[in-house]
């Protein structure tokens, strides 16, 4: 079983919503790059779950969105947008907050899922990680998982280290994690 297939069985996707979605990007030449659980699995071993996230360039933002509301389902939430199809559990979180619009930018082509997908770079993928595991209104499970995610960066990538906060290595740290 490939990567994607065994996502597709987890996300319980019969729709193909995934290539879907992604081949209605290719076509209309939107530029985008993946972020969350699946590009920090294109860095290190994959631990997946039912959402796939990704960051539009905000000056395709708007089409984006118009083209997208034609064939899946779209719900606005605070700098993101949900997005849905029948027959799937996966939800494509597209991250509309204007700290990952460089990202795109500076994106590289990476295997994940046993695709190739611009994904962000390893240390923005560590920065996303690092504002979601301090975003308040984040359920606390969720924080939880990036702070793992973020210590999985870490054990693979020990440069990343330069680049955490204080507070974040202290909490590493206090738990025996080995950071030296």
């Amino acid at each position: 079983m490939t990567a994607l297939q065994f996502y597709k069985t987890v996300t319980a996707d019969k729709s193909n919503f995934l290539e879907r979605l992604l081949k209605l990007l290719d076509d209309q030449a939107i530029h985008y790059c993946v972020i969350g659980d699946v590009a920090v699995s294109a860095f290190v071993e994959p631990v997946l779950g039912l959402d796939f996230d990704m960051v539009v360039t905000d000056y395709q933002l708007g089409r984006f969105e118009s083209l997208v509301a034609r064939v899946f389902t779209i719900k606005r939430r605070r700098r993101l947008l949900e997005i849905t199809a029948p027959q799937s559990r996966l939800t494509v979180n597209v991250h509309t907050d204007s700290r990952y619009i460089e990202f795109v930018t500076r994106a590289e082509m990476r295997p994940a899922l046993d695709l190739q997908l611009p994904v962000a770079r390893l240390q923005d993928v560590l920065q996303e990680k690092i504002d979601s595991s301090q975003e308040p209104t984040r359920p606390a499970w969720k924080r939880l998982k990036d702070l793992s995610d973020i210590m999985r960066l870490l054990e693979a990538h020990p440069k990343l280290r330069a680049h955490m906060p204080p507070n974040l290595l202290a909490k590493f740290q206090a738990i025996g994690a080995p950071l030296a």
